[in-house]
């Protein structure tokens, strides 16, 4: 079987998604096994990190492999070294790759170069981890993810990205409410209505966030201000008036509609004080689940699964 990679949220089929997330509430309560041991994961991360840095560790560390974290510093991608050679290196010592990094292009060249599986932790394009443990989230919760409807409050971002295609590719509506300039690319829009005309299903767009929850099931919103944006953020902020999830907002959505945020809050700006806190907030469990559906996907990666 040749060597997959996990760099995109597509990158599992939605058969392989739709497992993942079933293993991952599995693993959620057999938390201890031995798949991974002998197995050593490289954590390249060029961007700080709380969830995803100790969810990896720990979940390698459950699965009985062992983890290796470099920061910053020591990454260095095209400066210290080019980026095809620590790739070259790196599969010459470990059995996976987990990258957190500021451009997409750095995941592509570990890729392109790496004869073991590369994560993406995160980058400026997407953030394909988060999203599949927003899925095994809206699983647990709904106990579905096919017929509902998905509507996410704010910046066209990577974590927006990921997903409108994820929620496409397993068959829900996804809307989406920005302001002007700070819309999701085409592209993906493109490519995930593409998706969801498959089955039946529409992606969206609107400006305001009203509209986009009415009817929703999940209310979902991430920071205005990623990181590397900061510059931007008193600019971000006059430009995102009006798109706080609040309560009020959540009343416009189905009276049992969850709330979500992958985190860390801006209280005051995406969210008001509290909201973390509400009655329909998930967002823990969100949280939580990153470490279970990690799992999942270095389980799948490295012992080469078969889905059928």
């Amino acid at each position: 079987m040749d060597q997959r990679n996990f760099l995109s949220i597509l990158d599992f089929s939605p058969l392989e998604t739709e497992h993942l997330v079933k293993r991952a509430s599995e693993l959620k309560v057999d938390q201890f096994s031995n798949v991974l041991k002998t197995k050593n994961i490289v954590l390249l991360f060029e961007k700080p990190s709380l969830r995803t840095k100790v969810s990896f560790d720990i979940g390698i560390k459950q699965l009985g492999g062992h983890s290796i974290y470099m920061g910053a510093a020591e990454v260095g991608f095209g400066k210290r070294e080019s980026t095809a050679d620590i790739a070259k290196v790196l599969s010459r010592y470990a059995q996976s790759i987990v990258a957190r990094v500021n451009n997409h292009s750095s995941l592509v060249e570990l890729a392109k170069h790496s004869g073991i599986p590369i994560i993406n932790a995160l980058s400026d394009w997407e953030h394909p981890c988060q999203t599949m443990a927003d899925l095994q989230t809206i699983k647990e919760t709904k106990q579905t993810l096919k017929g509902l409807t998905v509507a996410f409050i704010g910046d066209g971002n990577n974590v927006a990205r990921s997903l409108a295609l994820g929620i496409a590719a397993t068959g829900s509506n996804f809307a989406i409410a920005s302001p002007m300039n700070h819309d999701l690319d085409n592209c993906t829009l493109n490519r995930a209505r593409a998706i969801a005309s498959s089955h039946g299903t529409s992606i969206s767009t609107v400006r305001d966030p009203q509209e986009a929850v009415q009817q929703a099931d999940v209310v979902y919103t991430d920071v205005w201000t990623s990181m590397g944006k900061e510059l931007e953020s008193s600019e971000r902020r006059f430009a995102f008036k009006g798109y706080t999830v609040s309560p009020e907002l959540m009343n416009h959505a189905k009276p049992e509609a969850i709330f979500m945020h992958d985190m860390p809050a801006h209280y005051g700006e995406e969210v008001t004080l509290g909201m973390l806190d509400h009655p329909s907030s998930v967002v823990f469990d969100q949280a939580e689940n990153r470490l279970h559906s990690q799992k999942a996907i270095l389980e799948f990666l490295l012992t080469r699964t078969s889905v059928k």
